[in-house]
Formats: C-alpha cells, sequence, structure tokens
C-alpha cells in the first residue's frame, strides 16, 4: 500500500472511503467482474473467498491500525460499502476523521 496510512488523522470520511475502496478493488480476486460501486459485493461481485478476506482484514487493519475485527462483525461487512463504514467508524471513534 501506500504511505496515505501515516496520513490518515485529520482526512475527510470522503477521502477514507475512496482509499478503502481503492483497497479492496487492489485486493480482489476479481476486480473487473463488476463495476466497482459502493454496493459492490465482496464475494458475489468481486469474487472473494476466505483467504483473499483474511488478507483484506489484515491489510486494512495495518493501514488504519485497527483493532482485529470480531467474527460476528466480519460477516456483517459483505459489501465495499460495508467494509468502509467499518473502518470510518473506528477512525471517527478515535477522533481521526476531520470535521
Amino acid at each position: 500500500m501506500t504511505d496515505q496510512s501515516t496520513a490518515v488523522e485529520g482526512r475527510s470520511e470522503q477521502d477514507v472511503r475512496a482509499y478503502v475502496s481503492e483497497i479492496v478493488l487492489e485486493l480482489a480476486p476479481n476486480p473487473d467482474q463488476a463495476e466497482a460501486r459502493a454496493g459492490s459485493r465482496l464475494v458475489e461481485d468481486l469474487g472473494f473467498h476466505s483467504l483473499a478476506l483474511l488478507e483484506l482484514a489484515f491489510t486494512l487493519e495495518d493501514e488504519f491500525d485497527l483493532p482485529p475485527i470480531d467474527e460476528n462483525t466480519a460477516r456483517q461487512i459483505t459489501t465495499i460499502d460495508a467494509v468502509a463504514g467499518h473502518v470510518v467508524s473506528n477512525l471517527r471513534a478515535r477522533g481521526e476523521l476531520a470535521e
């Protein structure tokens, strides 16, 4: 990934969501199968499988210094928008998003 992780603090929610979308598409096994949009489903549209989902989770944890995701939360994150929402909510809770 890029050095953007070091500059997360003070970024807007829109910037974070766009960056998360880039990461998801970069790691997607089949990024060309679906038009990339917030509602794109990770498994059905982008071809994520269990190993790819783990890689995505670890990448996001590293990029945004997130705590490990629990299984119940992970099962609810099925779209690009849900991934971005998870990251945004963690950053917001830490006060790392620009108002």
